[in-house]
């Protein structure tokens, strides 16, 4: 195996990249990685130096993983500033920092790209092995692979990365026929809050509307740019990403992409949710509205994805991070995975201490929120046992 560095999605072909995307994930499909890139969203001047590593065979690529090098934490979702404070208090540099993500994407799923599933545990060992030596080498704090699946953090853990323990809230379908049949599992009180909340959107004169991926116009589009900029404006920042960025992969992927949109009495776009899909899971990625309604933003980006995953036979709907009150609505607390090599051995010990003492806080934490779900008991256990 060879293992090499690019410093563009470009340099790569898509059709090799293609020949090893094996998966349906939308994350990892060549022309949203390479939109970043080609917009702007991602580079060097955003905290975002691409440096992709490939694996090559025979002359043959047969892995790949998207790589950055970081010089500050934005848009990673993995939250890492106390460990860069206590590196600038202690007179040394955390950044840059070699990291395995999708930029701006907090959603587990997978991170290698493989032509053979069956040399992954091989492949990674020699991923790993590249990743210590450049970082090594650039003289970086550190190396992460977020929120990676399971088998990948196995595997990157027998290299001696630190595993880190977070949290997200993932709806999962019980073979729901529809909206009412999943209702039918939360205990009464819970199903008349959420029967209630539906109703003040319809009691407000504002509707909603589902467009799948060709079916979203340029005008559509524009509008809910408009929203997901105004709501970061409210926090203080912009948006990470800019309107070329989903003008492009609305014509590269629209195969992945569900827009939910909110219309008022008037005919008028209010609000909006920006979903990706595959065969098996919805992700929830940007939200928007330009005026506030009661119970807009739990319609717009939980029941609409809901409802779109039980009427696509979906198994799964990960909305995105954070936030209590998912829970309520009936989005289950599960752990997310990352791994994390970091080449100072003073501070590796005291992070793996830190790791170690932070799972089991988000270990209680979950199961203590698993008693906020609306489900019946019996519906909990049964969901759990699939997860």
């Amino acid at each position: 195996m060879i293992i090499d560095f690019v410093e563009a999605l470009a340099e790569i072909s898509k059709d090799d990249w293609n020949k090893i995307h094996l998966n349906e994930y939308p994350f990892l499909k060549y022309d949203f990685l390479k939109s970043l890139e080609d917009t702007k969203c991602v580079a060097s001047n955003k905290g975002w130096t691409p440096l992709h590593i490939t694996v090559e065979d025979k002359n043959q690529i047969i892995g790949a993983m998207p790589m950055y090098v970081k010089t500050d934490s934005q848009g990673e979702f993995i939250f890492d500033w106390s460990w860069a404070d206590a590196y600038y208090r202690n007179g040394l540099d955390y950044y840059p920092k070699l990291v395995s993500s999708i930029p701006f994407t907090p959603a587990s799923g997978p991170r290698l790209l493989s032509i053979d599933k069956n040399k992954n545990v091989e492949m990674i060992k020699a991923v790993s092995d590249a990743m210590k030596d450049l970082t090594q080498e650039n003289n970086f704090s550190s190396s992460h692979v977020l929120l990676a699946n399971q088998n990948e953090l196995d595997a990157f853990s027998e290299e001696g990365f630190s595993i880190r323990t977070s949290y997200s809230y993932h709806w999962f379908n019980n073979n729901y026929e529809n909206f009412d049949h999943y209702l039918e599992d939360m205990t009464s009180r819970q199903r008349k809050n959420i029967k209630k909340e539906r109703q003040k959107i319809h009691d407000q004169d504002v509707h909603l509307v589902r467009y799948i991926g060709e079916d979203i116009t340029s005008s559509m589009l524009e509008s809910f740019y408009q929203f997901y900029q105004v709501t970061y404006l409210k926090r203080g920042m912009r948006g990470y990403l800019n309107l070329e960025f989903f003008e492009s992969i609305i014509k590269l992927i629209p195969e992945s992409i569900m827009l939910v949109m909110a219309v008022n009495k008037s005919g008028d776009f209010v609000a909006g949710a920006f979903n990706f899909y595959d065969d098996e899971k919805l992700y929830g990625r940007y939200w928007g509205c330009l005026e506030e309604y009661d119970s807009l933003h739990f319609e717009t980006c939980y029941y609409q994805g809901i409802e779109f995953c039980i009427e696509n036979a979906l198994k799964s709907f990960d909305p995105g991070v954070q936030g209590e009150h998912k829970i309520k609505r009936g989005f289950c607390p599960i752990e997310t995975y990352s791994a994390h090599w970091i080449r100072d051995i003073r501070f590796k010990e005291a992070i793996d201490d830190f790791l170690n003492r932070e799972r089991v806080h988000i270990l209680q934490y979950n199961e203590d929120r698993k008693s906020l779900l609306p489900f019946r008991k019996e519906i909990i256990s049964n969901l759990y046992e699939k997860i």
